[in-house]
C-alpha cells in the first residue's frame, strides 16, 4: 500500500522536527495528516455515548497532541499520548504548555513494544498510526499483528477502540481486528466521487474489546 498522507518511516522524525521548528517560530501546531474534522467526529462519538469524563484515554501516535488538547477542552481528565518519535512528543509538550493543559501525560513509546505501565485504558484512539505501520516496507503484515496484540494488552476488556484510516476499507479493518475485537459502529466520513463511483477517502470505525 502506498499513500500520499504518510512519509516513509525514516522521515517521520524529520517531519516532526520541521513541525517543531514551525511551532517555535510562529506558534502553529501544524496539520500532520488528520485535521479538525476527524477530531470532531471522535469527540462527538464520546459525548453521544456519554463516555465518563474520567475515563482513561490513550492517543496512539499522538503527533502534535492537538486531539488530546481538544479532549481536555471537552472536559476529559485522564489523557495519555504516545509517539515513537521524540520530536513529536517534544512538539506535543510545547502545544500542551501553550494551551495550559498540564493534566495531559505524554510519553515516547513504541506501540509495537509497549512498556508494562501502558495498560488498563478505557479508550484507545488511532488516527493514522495503524496506516503508517501498514506502510512499513519491512514485514508490514507482521507489524499489523503486533499492533493488534499490543492493542489487546493496553485496552481494558469491553474498552473502546476508535480508528480513523485513509488506507483501509471497513471490510479490511474488520478482518485485521477480528481477533479479540468486535465492531460497534462505523462513523460517517466525507464521501468523494471518482470516475462516477462514490466512495469514502477515510474510514472511521469504533470497535469494542471482547
Amino acid at each position: 500500500i502506498s499513500s500520499p498522507f504518510f512519509p516513509p518511516n525514516s522521515s517521520w522524525d524529520a517531519a516532526y522536527e520541521r513541525e517543531l521548528q514551525t511551532f517555535q517560530d510562529i506558534g502553529d501546531t501544524g496539520e500532520i495528516w488528520f485535521g479538525e474534522e476527524s477530531m470532531v467526529r471522535i469527540i462527538r462519538w464520546l459525548e453521544k455515548h456519554k463516555v465518563p469524563l474520567d475515563s482513561s484515554v490513550l492517543d496512539i501516535g499522538t503527533g502534535n497532541g492537538v486531539l488530546l488538547v481538544e479532549l481536555a477542552k471537552s472536559g476529559y481528565m485522564n489523557l495519555t499520548g504516545i509517539d515513537y518519535s521524540p520530536s513529536a512528543i517534544q512538539l506535543s509538550e510545547k502545544v500542551r504548555e501553550k494551551e495550559g493543559m498540564s493534566n495531559i501525560k505524554l510519553k515516547v513509546e513504541d506501540f509495537l513494544a509497549p512498556s508494562a505501565e501502558l495498560s488498563g485504558f478505557d479508550i484507545c484512539i488511532d488516527k493514522g498510526t495503524f496506516d503508517a505501520i501498514s506502510l512499513d516496507p519491512s514485514d508490514a503484515a507482521g507489524k499489523r499483528q503486533l499492533y493488534v496484540a499490543s492493542l489487546g494488552r493496553v485496552l481494558k476488556p469491553e474498552g473502546f477502540f476508535l480508528i480513523t484510516s485513509c488506507n483501509w476499507t471497513k471490510e479490511e479493518l474488520l478482518n485485521e481486528f477480528r481477533e479479540g475485537f468486535e465492531i460497534l459502529e462505523e462513523l460517517p466520513t466525507p464521501k468523494f466521487c471518482f470516475g462516477g463511483r462514490i466512495g469514502n477517502s477515510v474510514t472511521a470505525l469504533v470497535f469494542q474489546r471482547k
